[in-house]
């Protein structure tokens, strides 16, 4: 049975590839971009752990936690961020968050996080793999090695994190500028050109499997096709 998160972004594109992501991972995700609408929805639901984005319309994050913990004393609460100031982690961990990630995060982050918080939780079993089957090759995420029979490849943590995000959106078309966001933090010029070079990096690992492409959709991002 896959475990059920309430994620909660009003973010919309970011929301829609973080959930998306999570659900190739194995999670069900249901995503809500109003504070408002929080409480009934955890109500219907019952989540194993929410996800909660602390800037929302309406009711905060912080708010919305507050609700949630007068109803459930033990789901795991974890707070998404741009706010740095130790005040605000301060009263998120004091209204009950059992963690906090600051904006731009990745999603291994956020995976290893979630495992964390429901690793707490008796009986809560983790959906996460030892590695990844790409083709021919095997993807160790957490020690960021490509294996190709007895050959192994180290991978830089970027290359890493942007092969696992390209994986998680394979044969879908995934926006450049979402993949600026999560990687990088910010769309600038300097880091586009990074992403040109990691692509063209990832292209070069994966040539031994003719099956694998990484196409450039011109204008709006890459298609990773595994056939």
């Amino acid at each position: 049975m896959s475990i059920k998160i309430l994620y909660v972004e009003d973010e919309l594109s970011l929301g829609k590839i973080v959930k998306e992501s999570l659900q190739r991972r194995g999670f069900e995700v249901i995503l809500e971009s109003d504070g408002a609408n929080v409480l009934s929805l955890f109500k219907q639901i019952n989540p194993a752990v929410c996800v909660l984005d602390v800037m929302l319309p309406n009711k905060d994050g912080f708010e919305v936690a507050e609700e949630i913990r007068a109803l459930n004393a033990e789901v795991p609460i974890l707070f998404l961020t741009a706010k740095t100031q130790t005040a605000d982690l301060v009263k998120g961990f004091t209204l009950g968050g059992n963690d906090y990630i600051r904006k731009p995060f990745s999603m291994e982050e956020l995976i290893v996080r979630i495992d964390n918080v429901l690793r707490k939780t008796e009986g809560a079993p983790s959906p996460t793999a030892d590695h990844i089957r790409i083709g021919k090759f095997r993807f160790y995420t957490n020690r960021q090695i490509l294996a190709n029979g007895g050959e192994e490849k180290k991978l830089s943590y970027k290359e890493s994190e942007l092969l696992k995000l390209l994986y998680e959106n394979r044969n879908g078309i995934i926006d450049r500028k979402n993949i600026l966001d999560l990687l990088w933090g910010h769309d600038s010029f300097f880091n586009s050109r990074n992403l040109d070079v990691y692509i063209t990096r990832l292209r070069v690992r994966l040539k031994e499997d003719e099956n694998l492409q990484i196409l450039t959709i011109k204008g709006i991002g890459y298609r990773f096709v595994l056939d």
